[in-house]
């Protein structure tokens, strides 16, 4: 994997910086639970093997730039696994990011052959790359990021965009673009029941009375 440009910015993102029609988006915190578990780094790539990292203080979230990137309805955000990045985003930016792209719900929409559909699955099944994951579970709560943090961060969002391509075209083969679109549009609901308190609930599931 060639070693991608990385920015890192404190704080919140520059005010100048151009944006196309899509840009691929991650986040890093100190757990899985939203609501303990403070968001560290709101990571993302515009397809171009670039990717600009946000780390965030502890409990300075203004990030106006950010947040009108991320609610801008121009600017489809690209996820995988978005259920939890939305989540995470809209507890403690104040946003849900839309219109929206889930490459995980794609993959186990068009790839009923498998049931791996982790990024790093993807990733070396459609694009032929081996992703490494040795510092997900490491401290992003740290002052100051390690260049093995920033590349690990990096990667999350540099090969979304091929992703997005290789899963649409399978999808359109097999036409199911419509059962994807409709769990999308979904999806920002179903982040907000999880920070709720609705996260481990199937609100589809019915139990019969006795």
């Amino acid at each position: 994997m060639a070693k991608p440009e990385i920015f890192l910015h404190k704080g919140d993102i520059p005010a100048d910086l151009v944006f196309g029609s899509s840009v691929a988006v991650d986040t890093e915190s100190l757990g899985l639970n939203v609501k303990r578990d403070r968001l560290c780094v709101v990571q993302f790539s515009c397809g171009d093997g670039k990717a600009h990292l946000v780390q965030f203080a502890k409990d300075a979230y203004d990030a106006p730039n950010l947040k009108k990137m991320l609610a801008d309805p121009a600017i489809t955000k690209i996820f995988h696994f978005a259920r939890a990045d939305l989540a995470t985003i809209f507890h403690h930016l104040g946003v849900m990011p839309s219109p929206l792209y889930c490459t995980k719900i794609a993959s186990v929409i068009a790839r009923t052959f498998s049931d791996r559909h982790g990024l790093k699955d993807l990733c070396r099944d459609l694009l032929n790359l081996e992703m490494s994951k040795e510092q997900q579970t490491s401290d992003w709560g740290v002052e100051t990021l390690s260049p093995e943090q920033q590349f690990y961060a990096a990667s999350d969002v540099l090969h979304l965009h091929a992703l997005k391509e290789k899963l649409e075209a399978m999808l359109v083969r097999e036409k199911r673009q419509a059962y994807v679109q409709a769990a999308f549009d979904f999806l920002p609901t179903r982040a907000a029941l999880d920070v709720a308190g609705w996260e481990n609930a199937d609100i589809f599931a019915h139990k019969p009375s006795r």
